[in-house]
């Protein structure tokens, strides 16, 4: 067999074998993983490398040094599921670096981490003043996670005491000019739908290059043509706008007629509607 076919079939089969093992061995983001699972996958792709170049001639050889790097993690992370102390002894345990606003020096020592680092690491949380920090740990991965001082805390809706509507996932239903009919039948839309609110917009499908739209029905579109300007999404407004109306004309014919009945009547429907209106203004209005 010549070199080059041997080398083209070693590399095809490594490929997908080595492929099927990383997917069993989980999904881990380079830039989350521990020195030894990082030192892991090179490793593994070394041997993958010089067995498919046939650097490593015999490829029982290299099929068994893959076998081991690549089994032995597996159960190694089913160990450390089990057991904690198995766990900490892997991957190690994680370093606090401030306490209390106080940094621990000796802790930082042992990170190895000077105070320069330390800074450098806070300041990409968005933690520019140690005054401000209450809490910092070092993860086992590296990173450096950090907990504010509760007065520099971003104010949410929940210290306001106000309901806000709960934000779902936005689905993509055009892309590349393509409607992704999958996407847009989980929504229980139609493409007559899209067509008529892309029409309503001045739009073409050809030039849509990505198009979401919400649980609200909002639909957002980004165009080829960026010279373009489209007007905003607002169906929510435009319904919060029309129980409004709806409220304000109930009362003007209250305050119309002459019908003590239909005054009654008209004046119920109005304070009906202004207490909807009190209870959707956090789901309708942005």
């Amino acid at each position: 067999m010549r070199d080059w076919v041997e080398i083209l079939l070693r590399s095809l089969g490594l490929f997908f074998l080595t492929f099927l093992f990383i997917r069993i061995m989980g999904k881990r983001h380079p830039g989350k993983m521990t020195a030894f699972q990082l030192v892991n996958y090179i490793i593994i792709a070394t041997i993958a490398a010089l067995t498919s170049a046939k650097v490593i001639t015999n490829i029982r050889l290299g099929l068994v040094a893959l076998g081991v790097w690549i089994v032995l993690p597996i159960l190694l992370d089913f160990m450390a599921v089990k057991s904690k102390v198995i766990h900490d002894f892997i991957y190690g345990k994680q370093t606090i670096l401030i306490k209390k606003g106080k940094v621990m020096e000796e802790n930082l020592k042992k990170a190895k981490l000077t105070g320069e680092e330390l800074i450098r690491e806070l300041r990409a949380k968005n933690a520019f003043s140690l005054a401000d920090v209450e809490f910092a740990v070092l993860e086992t991965t590296g990173e450096v996670n950090v907990v504010m001082k509760s007065d520099k805390k971003p104010i949410t809706a929940h210290d306001l005491e106000r309901k806000v509507a709960p934000q779902t996932e936005p689905q993509t239903i055009i892309l590349d000019g393509n409607i992704l009919y999958d996407a847009l039948n989980e929504f229980g839309l139609n493409e007559g739908w899209l067509k008529t609110q892309l029409k309503g917009m001045g739009v073409d499908l050809t030039n849509v290059f990505i198009g979401q739209v919400d649980s609200s029905g909002d639909l957002y579109v980004d165009l080829f043509d960026d010279m373009i300007q489209l007007p905003q999404p607002s169906v929510k407004e435009m319904l919060y706008a029309g129980i409004e109306k709806s409220q304000a004309d109930f009362t003007k014919y209250a305050l119309e007629t002459k019908d003590e009945k239909a005054k009654q009547m008209y004046s119920e429907h109005a304070k009906n509607l202004q207490e909807l209106m009190k209870k959707l203004q956090p789901y309708l209005l942005r």
